[in-house]
């Protein structure tokens, strides 16, 4: 590993998921301002958070195939997990789990667990548009700019030749430093929110970006990829009156496509 990418003291993931017990209920994520964006925990980190609290409660479900979360108010250290049953049929299992701060719901994320069933229809997503090559030669970025949890827990490439202002489409090519902590979908979680929004390319000044809500489809369930490298593409669909409609995705290092999402973003200034 480079050493621009040695993470510092107090950066682990594990630091943000060791804390989570199958019994929920008050929780000290102790590293939590390693993990900050703003005055919140990194949305990608929350919803590991929230993640992890629900199949630590509940371990014999199915495959995780969707999820929505909402972002409802700024979450540091001290937190309280809920999680719950919300309806276990044959096949498909529904789990809210929520993480609440001083007595208010911060959080709030339904989990979509599904056995796999014949299929009755077969469609493979398509490899992305204008493909960048692989990440190996690909130049580094964000090395000693943005938030502390980025320059310490991702490693990030270019992904494309736009620099600056432009069509609101961000992407790069990112991997964790630390590749031994999580399982697959645990992973993907932790990345699928790594990246600002597209619109940050469209915006007429500089102003912070914060994300609301975030929903998606996970697209098998043992992502793989080579050496730790997903490509991911932030892309506005539409921004106006302060907020930006994002679709979000993910592929692995050989352009297969892994996980597809959408998100609200609050664009201010």
């Amino acid at each position: 590993m480079p050493d621009e990418y040695v993470k510092l003291p107090g950066m682990s993931i594990a630091s943000l998921i060791d804390p989570i017990t199958a019994a929920g209920g008050p929780a000290n994520l102790s590293q939590a301002d390693a993990w900050m964006q703003g005055r919140t925990l990194y949305g990608g980190a929350l919803g590991l958070v929230a993640y992890t609290a629900a199949i630590r409660a509940f371990p014999d479900l199915p495959p995780l195939r969707a999820a929505q979360i909402g972002f409802i108010a700024p979450i540091g250290g001290e937190i309280e997990l809920r999680r719950e049953i919300v309806r276990q049929g044959r096949n498909v299992a529904q789990v809210r789990s929520e993480i609440w701060v001083g007595g208010q719901c911060a959080l709030t994320a339904m989990w979509l667990f599904g056995t796999a069933r014949e299929p009755n229809a077969v469609h493979p997503s398509a490899r992305p548009e204008d493909w960048p090559g692989g990440p190996e030669g690909a130049e580094p970025v964000m090395v000693d700019a943005g938030p502390a949890f980025i320059r310490n827990n991702f490693e990030l490439r270019r992904a494309q030749e736009e620099r600056g202002p432009g069509a609101p489409v961000v992407r790069r090519w990112a991997r964790l430093t630390e590749r031994d902590v999580l399982d697959p979908i645990s992973e993907l979680i932790l990345m699928g929110d790594v990246l600002p929004p597209g619109a940050m390319r469209a915006m007429q000044r500089q102003g912070p970006v914060s994300s609301i809500n975030w929903s998606f489809n996970l697209l098998g369930t043992a992502p793989a990829t080579r050496d730790g490298w997903w490509l991911s593409e932030n892309a506005s669909q539409h921004a106006d009156e302060g907020y930006s409609s994002e679709r979000l995705r993910l592929w692995n290092a050989d352009g297969q496509q892994v996980l597809d999402a959408m998100q609200a973003a609050a664009i201010f200034g």
